[in-house]
């Protein structure tokens, strides 16, 4: 670890839990960029004395390659700033005593949403199950927004939670890309688990942050992916796409329908990661214990890598019993995005369309599978009060939890069926096992 003294030149860019600075370092000519957490360190402002870490530029790291502020001196009787409160004001993280980056310089206390002194302990103590909530699992943070805004484009109404674990990067505000998709409306809920934080929901742990987006933060549809900073190594299982393979694992213990959002490139330079990414193949062959759909994007034979992804899940091994389901057509729309400028290594959607198209299937796929969960429950909520011989009337295309208890609303106008939902999709059995 590198420790250099600086001080603070000018505040660049502020948001919730992030800010960047303008710094220079002692001994150095050249001012550079610099980013501190409010909640770990305090607010920085022009002026103070900080003290850096900046070993990831001294190593000439093409990720975390800004510094990071590690304490500040001027204004050091200021208490470090809290998040704004989680979902709502009993949410204070203040009131909380469990500890993120736990036995670390850096450790602060957030309110987990577990915690005896939560206003949704109770909730979470009696929850144990995602009742059929689809998870879409990813193994790249770009495919959260993409993702999300397939979700949006085909049910709007639909709530959308993002579920951040441990693997990458430690702090949710980090992602600018994630906060300008919370601020579209494409990402409704945040919950960042393990040694992650910043969340509107802090948990323990991936299958913790799972329930609580399900049954606090009212999620139709979950999205459960790394931060931003992806680590590999080239070698099979040394890299972060394991924690997808670990994500389908926890959904399925916990009731839930894991949705596989595969990497897939056209156009990466590098063998391992055309076609299907050895990333994704790993996290379905090897580390995954339990059936998942695997969402496939439409592709023609203009696209010049088709041959290899048909012959990649040909010869998937499949003992777990994992499902295929392609779209019949391109689900991307730039529009969806809603102004979000979203890169995968460096290129856009023109340059490696494949890309963006897999995470578009995945949302599309994770937004019928969701349809159909709310319909099935507002069959099965119709029946019951018809049994009860009460006057009601359930349906549609949306559902809410408040409190846990999951509530069905009247349809929405022009709502499309599951069956149309995912715009004509196929289930196909050709490829990773057969379909139910």
């Amino acid at each position: 670890m590198r420790l250099l003294w600086g001080t603070a030149a000018e505040l660049l860019e502020q948001r919730k839990g992030y800010q960047e600075l303008l710094v220079s370092v002692d001994g150095r000519s050249d001012k550079a960029r610099a980013i501190s957490y409010p909640e770990v360190s305090g607010s920085v402002e022009a002026g103070d004395r900080i003290l850096l870490n900046t070993t990831a530029v001294d190593l000439n790291l093409g990720t975390g390659g800004k510094h990071f502020v590690v304490a500040r001196t001027n204004g050091a009787d200021k208490a470090p700033d809290s998040n704004p409160p989680q979902l709502d004001e009993a949410m204070n993280p203040e009131a909380g005593h469990l500890m993120k980056l736990r036995y670390t310089p850096h450790q602060h206390n957030v309110l987990s949403v577990e915690a005896q002194e939560s206003p949704y302990h109770k909730v979470m103590e009696n929850r144990d199950s995602l009742e059929g909530v689809p998870v879409v699992c990813c193994g790249l943070h770009s495919q959260v927004p993409l993702v999300a805004a397939a979700v949006k484009k085909a049910m709007p109404s639909l709530t959308v939670g993002y579920v951040m674990d441990d693997s990458a990067a430690l702090s949710l505000n980090l992602s600018k890309v994630l906060a300008d998709s919370v601020e579209a409306g494409l990402i409704d809920v945040t919950v960042s688990t393990g040694q992650s934080f910043g969340g509107e929901i802090e948990a323990i742990n991936l299958h913790s942050g799972l329930l609580a987006a399900v049954h606090v933060g009212g999620c139709d549809v979950v999205i459960a992916g790394i931060g931003p900073g992806l680590a590999g190594t080239g070698t099979p299982f040394g890299h972060g796409g394991v924690a997808q393979g670990e994500a389908i694992n926890a959904t399925a213990s916990l009731g839930g329908a894991p949705i596989v959002c595969l990497r897939m490139s056209q156009a990466d330079a590098r063998e391992r990661h055309l076609g299907i990414s050895h990333h994704s193949l790993t996290a379905l062959s090897r580390v995954a214990l339990a059936p998942a759909t695997i969402a496939i994007p439409h592709m023609d034979e203009s696209c010049p890598v088709h041959e290899r992804v048909d012959a990649e899940l040909d010869e998937l091994p499949n003992a777990v019993g994992h499902m295929a389901f392609q779209l019949e057509e391109s689900f991307y729309d730039e529009a969806a995005l809603r102004g979000i400028r979203v890169t995968t290594m460096g290129r856009n959607y023109a340059q490696d369309p494949l890309f963006y198209e897999a995470a578009s299937a995945a949302g599309a796929t994770a937004a019928m599978v969701a349809v159909m969960t709310i319909e099935e429950e507002a069959a099965a909520a119709v029946k019951e009060a018809e049994e009860a011989a009460e006057t009601a009337v359930f349906g549609g295309c949306s559902a809410k939890v408040e409190g846990g208890t999951a509530l069905a609303s009247t349809a929405t106008a022009g709502c499309p069926s599951a069956s149309s939902c995912a715009s004509a999709s196929t289930c196909t059995s050709d490829h990773a096992g057969s379909c139910g």
